[in-house]
């Protein structure tokens, strides 16, 4: 098995390795589906590992041979993210373990960090106090993200962390994997907020904020925005429909 630590945590490295190998069953598991996620104590800290699920065979050969694994994507990204001075969870270590010719499971293991939410709940819970503060917030966040050329793949409700800090709002990205780095155009940066939501309400708060701070007119920030999360909806419906018909043959 391949590892690799931040320095920081070398110390600690033989305690982070028993939990990886007694990780079926032992920590305090916080989601089970395709990837898992458990919490662990350590020295004091809790620690996040994220199991990803061994990958079909094809991607078996892609991982081992030719490409990044997931885990080490999101220990590497994580890195770059900080050096950024980006928001993100405290990367610790990746594992990776494999034979001569196939690429097995991985792990990424980072530091737990406590939010007070995530941008999900501002989907659902238009009350929310401080509610259009945080929109915005949010919005002059992902713009600095652009601004610092990193195009975050995954932009979607679940994959920012939302603490408040005294009177400000502190932004944190999780599921780091797909990430791409450098220069976006006005068409590639408003094609990011395309996942987030369903709400031309907050697409319209979204775009008066982007528009704010890139110099860009309103009504073709809103207009292209609204675009992109309409035709990533349709794409995501039809998704869903195609699912349910392979389910039914079966």
């Amino acid at each position: 098995m391949k590892k690799v630590f931040q320095s920081e945590y070398l110390g600690l490295s033989e305690s982070i390795c028993e939990f990886i190998n007694e990780f079926d069953n032992t920590g305090n598991s916080i989601k089970d589906s395709r990837n898992k996620l458990k919490l662990f104590q350590l020295d004091g800290k809790t620690i996040n590992i994220k199991s990803f699920k061994i990958p079909n065979l094809i991607n078996q050969i892609v991982y081992r041979f030719f490409r990044k694994s997931k885990a080490q994507r999101s220990f590497e990204y994580a890195n770059r993210l900080m050096e950024l001075g980006i928001g993100t969870p405290m990367p610790i270590a990746y594992f990776e373990s494999f034979t001569p010719f196939l690429f097995k499971k991985s792990f990424y293991v980072s530091e737990q960090l406590e939010s007070d939410l995530t941008y999900r709940e501002l989907t659902k819970q238009f009350d929310y106090p401080d509610y259009d503060t945080i929109l915005r917030s949010f919005t002059r966040f992902t713009y600095e993200l652009h601004q610092k050329g990193v195009n975050f793949l995954d932009h979607s409700p679940g994959n920012t962390l939302i603490k408040k800090e005294g009177n400000e709002y502190k932004f944190f990205l999780v599921d780091l994997n797909r990430m791409k780095f450098g220069p976006m155009n006005f068409e590639t940066r408003i094609k990011n907020f395309a996942r987030l939501t369903i709400h031309k309400s907050m697409v319209e708060v979204m775009s008066d904020e982007y528009s704010k701070c890139s110099g860009e007119d309103y009504n073709e920030v809103c207009k292209l925005m609204w675009q992109y999360t309409n035709e990533f909806q349709n794409r995501h419906l039809r998704k869903q429909r195609l699912k349910k018909m392979l389910k039914f043959w079966k």
